[in-house]
């Protein structure tokens, strides 16, 4: 089973991996990372916006990345999995 740093890392990998030459800065909103039922949830965005916090400088459709921590496998998340990372 994989401990949050280990699971951070793979989550930074994948954003890098996923980030392509024309997207805006992107990284994870440490602030706002999670567990929850064995998946690790790292909420990105753009740099601007998390530093500043303000919505028109949010980039749209920044779906979490999921790192499952049994297998150490990482995803970008999708709206269907929505219900899943949506913190109540």
């Amino acid at each position: 089973m994989l401990d949050h740093a280990a699971a951070l890392k793979i989550a930074e990998e994948l954003l890098e991996q996923e980030t392509g030459p024309y997207d805006p800065e992107l990284s994870i909103d440490y602030e706002r990372v999670r567990e929850k039922d064995g998946i690790f949830i790292a909420p990105f965005n753009s740099v601007e916006y998390l530093e500043t916090r303000e919505p028109l400088d949010m980039v749209p459709d920044c779906w979490p990345i999921l790192v499952d921590l049994k297998s150490g496998k990482a995803r970008l998340g999708t709206l269907d999995d929505r219900p899943f990372w949506r913190e109540s």
